[in-house]
């Protein structure tokens, strides 16, 4: 086992958000896992596990005490309709190892580098979750360390032995802000999105799918927000639709550095992706939504969906450089809300940001899920106050419409005040009383979720 200096890359995330640690812990087994989990308990030392970084509510972040750093855990075993994982293993290493089978994982994340075990943490989900749903319904299986010293594999189908009660679930499509907790749930629901606070993943195994052999995919542009937002209406019900993404008017301004070949009458566009070769279909549909096609992309190949790929990447990575330029945090949303509720939801965002940070703004993200996301953009310290109550105000109205203040990200430690949005004091209660079960001393990812370190937003 290596123990590693205390280097700032272990000491942040990609929302910029720092913490400090007495020590950096690197295992390369299960057993110097557990010794470690063993050795914290003994000194009533927390511990915090570490992933890539690439998360954006500092939950990787320690706040004193040790940091475990599982990089060295790398398994990639490809099987038929399902894969066996180490929690370093990236999304890009899955990606391209099943491809080469004719298979894929799921869940799509905009993060590729992200690792396997942060998703899982914060039961991630991205674009293609508007057909398949966030990671926790592709996990067949997860194998844990836990805090009193074992090693466990949980298959899918095995109960919890231990009572909880029913936890309100929003009438999002997707939603992971604190304990999922149902009376006789899996373990490995449990587990999913519990934020490395309950045990650290070793292993997972995860479904594979059969690539299709077909598929229709694009950017169409539109003239009109409107025209744009009809057309979400219109094609949310096509059942070969995978993929339903949105960027506004800023969105498509602050991409024009690196896309100056944007149309200039483009003031929002949908990212598309169909299984299927329905072309006469899909035209049909872009004439009557009004779409901009001679000006729109639509993929020819493989090469083409990976162009449109880093297209959307290029989204967060512009807000994280101009925040970080602007010497700011990520000012970003993560809440979802009733399908129904989209429009009231995206028209609340809108009246806010012109009245309090009117162009410093973009939105954009998975509007087929009804759960876009408000990146704010504060050039002054001000703007920046602003913006933090904006983020809060956002949360409290997210949850007066049904929806819920964090659909795949998380809540770490920068958000954990939200969950008071969220739940009522009894529920909070009840997700500390698992918490207590399976790590009484409260020292595995202290400060996420409930108490330690203040949130920052």
């Amino acid at each position: 086992m290596r123990e590693q200096i205390v280097d700032a890359r272990y000491l942040t995330d990609a929302s910029g958000y720092t913490g400090h640690a007495e020590r950096v812990f690197v295992p390369e087994t299960e057993d110097e896992v557990v010794s470690i989990l063993r050795d914290a308990v003994r000194t009533t030392t927390p511990v915090t596990v570490a992933g890539s970084g690439s998360g954006l509510t500092g939950s990787r972040v320690p706040q004193g005490g040790w940091v475990l750093s599982m990089e060295r855990f790398r398994k990639l075993e490809i099987e038929r309709g399902f894969a066996r994982v180490g929690p370093a293993v990236s999304l890009l290493e899955l990606r391209d190892a099943a491809a080469r089978t004719g298979q894929f994982y799921a869940p799509d994340p905009t993060e590729i580098t992200a690792w396997i075990g942060g998703t899982i943490a914060t039961n991630a989900s991205g674009s293609r979750s508007f057909k398949f749903g966030s990671t926790r319904r592709h996990l067949r299986a997860l194998r844990v360390a836990m805090m009193d010293g074992s090693v466990r594999e949980f298959r899918r189908g095995e109960r919890i032995d231990f009572e909880v009660p029913q936890m309100p679930v929003p009438a999002t499509t997707k939603y992971t802000a604190g304990y999922r907790l149902e009376p006789r749930m899996d373990w490995v629901d449990l587990f999913c999105g519990s934020e490395g606070t309950l045990g650290v993943t070793l292993e997972a195994e995860v479904t594979l799918l059969p690539i299709p052999k077909e598929l229709f995919a694009g950017v169409v542009f539109f003239g009109s927000d409107d025209e744009a937002l009809d057309a979400v209406a219109h094609w949310r019900g096509v059942p070969e639709l995978q993929m339903l993404e949105y960027a506004d008017r800023n969105s498509l301004e602050l991409l024009r550095g690196r896309y100056p070949e944007i149309p200039r009458d483009a003031v929002a566009a949908l990212l598309i992706e169909a299984e299927g070769d329905d072309v006469d279909g899909w035209v049909a549909r872009l004439e009557e939504a009004g779409a901009l096609i001679e000006a729109s992309w639509f993929a020819i190949g493989a090469k083409d969906r990976e162009r449109f790929r880093a297209f959307r990447h290029s989204l967060p990575e512009l807000v994280t450089e101009t925040l970080r330029r602007r010497g700011f945090m990520n000012m970003g949303t993560d809440y979802a809300v009733p399908i129904a509720q989209n429009g009231a939801m995206l028209a609340f965002y809108r009246e806010r940001l012109e009245q309090e940070l009117p162009g410093h703004y973009v939105i954009f993200g998975h509007i087929g899920d009804a759960h876009l996301h408000v990146n704010m953009l504060p050039a002054t310290d001000a703007e920046a106050s602003a913006a933090t109550g904006l983020l809060k105000e956002f949360a409290a109205h997210a949850v007066k419409l049904g929806g819920t203040v964090s659909a795949e990200h998380g809540l770490g430690k920068r958000k954990a005040p939200l969950l008071e949005l969220q739940y009522s004091r009894e529920e909070i209660a009840a997700m500390r009383q698992v918490k207590e079960r399976l790590d009484p001393l409260g020292l595995l990812g202290r400060g996420t979720l409930f108490g330690g370190a203040a949130g920052t937003l």
